[in-house]
């Protein structure tokens, strides 16, 4: 499990692009879903010869290798022997090199076709913001049972620049049938308003971090705005100052 970080390190950080894909199951349901990207025949198709590719290399390479070694013990290691081995060798160390192939020529095709879906997407994701989230659910269990589950998703780094969540169950509690529904509904209640106010509290304490970090990138920037045109004075300045060197004015 990545370690833990605190979300006012990420200010600043991207939102990683698995998070529309291998990590989605990571994300509170808070959060909502993206737009789903659909699979197309083509793209299919593609995966299919990829794979398919993949088997022939490594069979074809693994008889080359074959071949070559009997050739080299009933013939000595002759150019013929020691080609057909290189090139089974060739073949096995990159036959998943179709694989990736294959894949990027989908995602390709498809990053084309689906442009305007993809941006959406993107968009969505860049709307979740790196702060702790709690929520609370519960399960009717076949014996006439509630278990209430409080879980947690904190903010992780995926990468230099990018983050991802952790999903992570906190707390565990099995009501049992006989129990009274008025107590287990109270007590389900009463986690949830306390996971929604941990992670009012976490939001709150995120975006203050945030507003600060625009305020300085601004700041920044009207300090780099008023250097710019401190310089450009200056530059015009000197520039006159030359042209009056280069060409001195009359003197009576």
């Amino acid at each position: 499990m990545p370690p833990e970080v605190d979300p006012l390190d990420l200010v600043g950080v991207e939102p990683d692009e698995r998070l529309l894909a291998e990590d989605l199951a990571q994300l509170p349901a808070t959060v909502g879903q993206p737009e789903s990207l659909p699979e197309s025949q083509a793209r299919r198709r593609l995966v299919a010869i990829g794979a398919t590719l993949t088997g022939v290399t490594l069979v074809g390479g693994v008889a080359l290798i074959v071949v070559g070694l009997i050739a080299a013990v009933v013939g000595g290691l002759g150019i013929g022997a020691i080609a057909a081995m290189v090139l089974g060798t060739v073949l096995v160390s990159t036959h998943w090199g179709w694989v990736h192939v294959a894949e990027l020529s989908a995602n390709s095709l498809e990053g084309r076709r689906h442009a305007s879906l993809i941006e959406r997407r993107r968009e969505w994701l860049r709307g979740i913001e790196p702060y702790t989230r709690w929520e609370v659910t519960t399960t009717a269990n076949h014996d006439g049972s509630i278990t209430i589950v409080t879980t947690r998703y904190r903010p992780a780094r995926a990468g230099e620049r990018t983050y991802t969540f952790v999903r992570q169950e906190i707390a565990r509690e099995v009501h049992p049938a006989d129990e009274p529904a008025a107590a287990v509904t109270e007590r389900a209640e009463l986690l949830r308003r306390q996971a929604a106010a941990d992670t009012g509290r976490e939001r709150e304490r995120y975006e203050a971090a945030r507003d600060a970090y625009e305020n300085a990138l601004l700041a920044q920037g009207d300090e780099q705005e008023r250097l710019a045109a401190l310089r450009a004075a200056s530059e015009a300045l000197s520039e006159r100052i030359n042209s009056n060197l280069r060409d001195p004015p009359l003197t009576e």
